[in-house]
C-alpha cells in the first residue's frame, strides 16, 4: 500500500480503506466489501487486508469466487461437499476475490450462499465485485438467493466505494505513447 496512488481514483475513502487495513472490521466478524470497476485495485487492497491479517497472527484463506465454486462444485459427495464448506465457512479470514465476472447457475449460487451463511455473524469476509449490489441479480439466476446473500453479506459490513479509470489502461497508454528506440540499421 506504500506505493498506491491516493489520488488515481476519482472517489475513495482512505479511511475506510486504512481501517480495514488495520483490521478494525475483523474482531466483530463484520465483512468487508470492495466493490469499483475493473483495474482499481481492489485486488491489491484485498491482498494487502490479508496480508496484514496474516502478519496479526489469523489464519486467512485468498481465493476467487470462481476458484472456491469451482472446488465445491467438484466435491463428489456430500459428506465431501460438508468438509470443504466448513473450511470455507470456518476460516479465520476468507477473502474472495473477483465475484461478478462471471455469470453462476443456480448451484453455484446456492453454495457461495451457504459460505456467506457458515460465516455470518462469526467469522469475517473480504469480498471484491466489480458489480453494484444492484446488478447482482444479473449474475445468479435466481433473484432471491441474490438478495438473501446480499442481506448476510452487508448486514455487518465495511462497504468501500472505489470510483475511477483502470490503472492498467492507464499504464498501458502511458507505454503506447514512449516513444521506441529506433531498431539498428
Amino acid at each position: 500500500m506504500a506505493a498506491f496512488d491516493w489520488a488515481w481514483p476519482t472517489r475513495i475513502d482512505r479511511a475506510a480503506v486504512e481501517a480495514a487495513l488495520r483490521l478494525d472490521f475483523l474482531a466483530a466478524g463484520r465483512n468487508c466489501v470492495l466493490v469499483a470497476a475493473q483495474g482499481v485495485d481492489k485486488t491489491m487492497i484485498a491482498q494487502n487486508i490479508a496480508h496484514q491479517a496474516v502478519l496479526a497472527g489469523h489464519h486467512v484463506l485468498f481465493t476467487t469466487a470462481a476458484q472456491l465454486l469451482l472446488d465445491l462444485g467438484s466435491q463428489e459427495s456430500a459428506r465431501g461437499l460438508a468438509r470443504r464448506l466448513n473450511v470455507y465457512g470456518q476460516r479465520g479470514l476468507l477473502v474472495l476475490d473477483e465475484l461478478g465476472y462471471l455469470s453462476y447457475d443456480t448451484r453455484a449460487a446456492d453454495l457461495l450462499f451457504q459460505v456467506v451463511s457458515r460465516r455470518y455473524e462469526r467469522k469475517s469476509l473480504v469480498l471484491t465485485t466489480n458489480l453494484a449490489f444492484s446488478d447482482w441479480p444479473t449474475i445468479f439466476p435466481n433473484a432471491g438467493s441474490a438478495i438473501a446473500l446480499i442481506d448476510r453479506l452487508i448486514h455487518h459490513a465495511e462497504i468501500i466505494t472505489i470510483d475511477g479509470d483502470s490503472y492498467r489502461r492507464r499504464a498501458a497508454e502511458v507505454t503506447r505513447k514512449a516513444p521506441r528506440p529506433k531498431p539498428p540499421s
